[in-house]
């Protein structure tokens, strides 16, 4: 978790965004009730190919629109996220199929006075974000969980996993947030293998710049989110958090989730900051917890830019796997925690209602929804060197390009193998 302020400086129809039980969640309408027509999302868009000339995609050269009025229509399903397993990467970010990094939430004082900026000078580790990792501890995971993530289809089939997609969490927020996004672009990588598409982030340039230049204040204000955490969080059920440690960064504890958006299957991994500690609490994901920081409320202008901005990106964060809570530490400009307060993620929607022009939980979901679809329209050659590259720069279309075995290719060969030679010895057996 980090300090929101360090990572950027809806009316709803319904006060309940909640998940579809069984096959589906309680079907959410828009106010307006239209529907509009599938192919307005798509343009004509002439992409180029590196590398090799790739053959002629079926569907054609085309571009998905971002206008937030073709989203709004009926909430698609999404059914209630289903944690398969979880996995811990440790102080070395060595990964671990455990969740030995678990940790448990002890709720502060609504006035707590917690010193974000101790320790950051002598008792703070930070995570190289210099190093991509990918899709690799997901990866891991999948080979090591492969029993319960095997297609049940009893013909030979070229799908080894019974998904659609894999990705991070991370990367399905983005999307969520894409039509109410007027900042930040990105590149998604997208490979297409044994018949499961796997989606992968590209840091873009103006990412890249931002992360060289960063100031020395957005640096103290990024390690304040993970301060927050050691100030409400405790290794094991029945001690206390211990803030004189030392924060480490590259340790997390991260849920892998399965779940459904339309007629999408998905298999997503998010970290995860905590769990409640009661003992009577919900199975996960409904026990975890979410840490936040932010910007001390002083006025009711300052409220409202929570709701526009800040809740649309934790309610998307936390909606995605099924977290049923956000915790947000409020701090003064010196970094003391001022106050505590509990945001359920069920209830943002009515929150936000009264704000003029708020963004709308089902323009998220059917944006993510649609582009999936295109996805999936798109990325046709079942071929772990072939990349197709999703590029979305704010009030423009998402376009794409075609990467034959290039620097864009991200599923490591160890992977492919393991894949390869147990899906053949499948066939075989």
């Amino acid at each position: 978790m980090l300090t929101e302020e360090a990572m950027d400086h809806h009316r709803s129809h319904n006060p309940n965004s909640s998940y579809h039980n069984q096959s589906a969640y309680k079907r959410q309408r828009d106010d307006t009730g239209r529907n509009h027509c599938g192919n307005k999302h798509f343009r004509p868009n002439h992409h180029h190919q590196s590398g090799q000339p790739s053959r002629q995609n079926p569907v054609g050269s085309q571009a998905l629109s971002t206008r937030r009025e073709l989203y709004e229509k009926d909430f698609p399903v999404y059914k209630q996220p289903v944690e398969v397993g979880c996995f811990s990467l440790d102080s070395e970010r060595r990964f671990f199929n455990d969740s030995r990094q678990m940790r448990y939430y002890v709720e502060p004082d609504r006035n707590p006075n917690f010193d974000l900026r101790d320790g950051y000078k002598d008792r703070f580790i930070k995570r190289d974000d210099s190093v991509k990792e990918k899709l690799d501890h997901i990866l891991r995971w999948i080979l090591a969980n492969r029993s319960k993530l095997t297609s049940r289809m009893t013909t030979a089939s070229s799908c080894a996993l019974d998904l659609d997609f894999v990705t991070w969490r991370g990367h399905l927020t983005k999307l969520l947030t894409t039509p109410y996004e007027t900042r930040e672009g990105w590149l998604l990588a997208v490979t297409r293998f044994r018949g499961t598409v796997y989606i992968s982030e590209v840091e873009t340039e103006a990412a890249r710049r931002e992360r060289d230049n960063r100031t020395e204040r957005h640096e103290e204000m990024m390690y304040w989110g993970y301060k927050f955490e050691q100030y409400a969080c405790t290794d094991n059920v029945h001690s206390l958090p211990d803030p004189s440690g030392v924060v480490n960064t590259n340790e997390a504890f991260c849920t892998v989730v399965q779940t459904r958006l339309a007629d999408h299957k998905l298999l997503f991994s998010g970290e995860v900051d905590c769990r409640d500690k009661d003992p009577n609490a919900p199975a996960p994901p409904a026990c975890y917890v979410e840490l936040k920081t932010s910007a001390e409320i002083c006025t009711p202008k300052q409220r409202s830019n929570l709701h526009r901005f800040k809740l649309l990106k934790w309610w998307a964060q936390s909606f995605l796997p099924g977290v049923p809570r956000v915790v947000a530490g409020f701090r003064d400009h010196d970094g003391a925690v001022v106050s505590v307060e509990t945001f359920h993620i069920s209830k943002i929607s009515h929150l936000i209602k009264d704000e003029y022009n708020c963004w709308k939980p089902t323009v998220c979901m059917n944006f993510c929804s649609d582009f999936l679809s295109f996805v999936k329209r798109v990325a046709t050659e079942d071929n772990p060197g072939v990349v197709y590259l999703f590029s979305w720069e704010p009030h423009r279309d998402v376009t794409y390009s075609v990467h034959r075995d290039s620097q864009y290719s991200f599923l490591p060969h160890w992977y492919v193998e393991e894949m390869t030679s147990s899906q053949d010895s499948h066939h075989q057996s």
